[in-house]
C-alpha cells in the first residue's frame, strides 16, 4: 500500500510539473480577445474567426458602443487587441491617456458623411441651422474638414487634422454647432438640421452612407481603420494571424459585397 500510494504521489507531482512547463491549459493559450465597435467591425471580425479557428486560435469578440473603453482595456492588459479606429484617433488617445497603442495593420476606410431628415439636399440647409458634430478630437476636425471642403466654413488650415471650432475662420451660414460623444449622433437627427456620423454609427442606425448622406468623404480618404494592439504583444503570433485573416482576399470579398461602398477595403 505505501508503495501504491508513492506512486500516486509521485505520479501527480509529474503530472503538475508537466502542466507547469507547458504553460497551463493549450486552448486558453490560443485564444485571442479583440474589442470592437457592432458596425462593421464585429461583422468584418466574424468573418474572421473560422479562419483563425483553423490556424489554431480562438478568437472572442467584446463589443462596445463606445471609443474610449476599446483602448483602456487594450492598454490595461483586459483585451488583447482592438479593432475601430483611425490613425490620428489613436494618435490624440496616446497624447491624452499617455498610452502606447500601435497600430497593426490597416483593414477598411469608412467615407465619414453628414446626414439630415429635414433637408433632401445641401443646398437647402439654412442660415443659422443646428448641426451635430463629434466631440472627440479626431472625428472632430474630420467633420470640419468635411463641412470646410464644401464651403460651408473656413478653416485656418484646411489640412489640419486636429482642427478644432476655434480653428473656423468664417462661417457665413452662421452655422450653430453642437459636440456631442460619437454614438449619440444618429439620435440628433429628428432635432437638428444636419448632424455629422461615423459611418459605424450611421450603419448602426440603419443609414446609407452612399443613398442617404448629404456630403461624404472622397474615396481616398485616409482615414483608414486599424488593428490596434499594446507594443507588447504587437508581434505575437496569434495578433499576426488576425492580421494576416483580416487583410485575406476572403474578407475583401465580404466587405465589397457587403456594404457595397460604405465600406471600403483599405487593402
Amino acid at each position: 500500500m505505501k508503495l501504491l500510494l508513492a506512486a500516486i504521489v509521485a505520479l501527480s507531482a509529474l503530472f503538475l510539473l508537466a502542466c507547469s512547463s507547458s504553460g497551463g491549459d493549450p486552448a486558453k493559450e490560443d485564444t485571442l480577445t479583440v474589442a470592437a465597435t457592432a458596425v462593421p467591425h464585429a461583422e468584418i471580425l466574424k468573418q474572421v474567426k473560422p479562419l483563425l479557428a483553423k490556424e489554431g486560435v480562438d478568437l472572442q469578440i467584446k463589443v462596445f458602443a463606445d471609443y474610449v473603453q476599446p483602448n483602456l482595456q487594450v492598454a490595461e492588459k483586459t483585451i488583447d487587441v482592438n479593432y475601430f479606429q483611425t490613425k490620428p484617433y489613436l494618435d490624440a488617445f496616446n497624447r491624452q491617456r499617455g498610452t502606447r497603442l500601435a497600430i497593426v495593420t490597416g483593414v477598411h476606410i469608412e467615407p465619414f458623411g453628414a446626414y439630415s431628415r429635414k433637408l433632401k439636399s445641401i443646398d437647402q440647409l439654412p442660415d443659422g441651422a443646428t448641426v451635430t458634430l463629434p466631440n472627440d478630437p479626431s472625428n472632430n476636425s474630420r467633420a470640419l474638414l468635411l463641412l470646410a471642403k464644401h464651403g460651408l466654413i473656413t478653416l485656418k488650415d484646411p489640412n489640419n487634422e486636429l482642427s478644432t471650432l476655434k480653428d473656423i475662420t468664417a462661417n457665413p451660414k452662421q452655422l450653430k454647432f453642437k459636440e456631442l460623444e460619437a454614438a449619440m449622433l444618429p439620435r440628433t437627427l429628428d432635432e437638428v438640421d444636419l448632424a455629422l456620423i461615423n459611418t459605424n454609427y450611421a450603419l448602426a442606425a440603419g443609414l446609407n452612407p452612399q443613398k442617404d448622406a448629404l456630403l461624404i468623404e472622397s474615396k481616398d480618404s485616409p482615414y483608414v481603420n486599424y488593428l490596434v494592439s499594446r507594443e507588447d504583444n504587437k508581434d505575437d503570433p496569434r495578433v499576426q494571424k488576425l492580421a494576416k485573416a483580416l487583410t485575406s482576399p476572403e474578407v475583401k470579398a465580404f466587405i465589397e459585397q457587403k456594404y457595397q461602398g460604405a465600406v471600403l477595403p483599405a487593402f
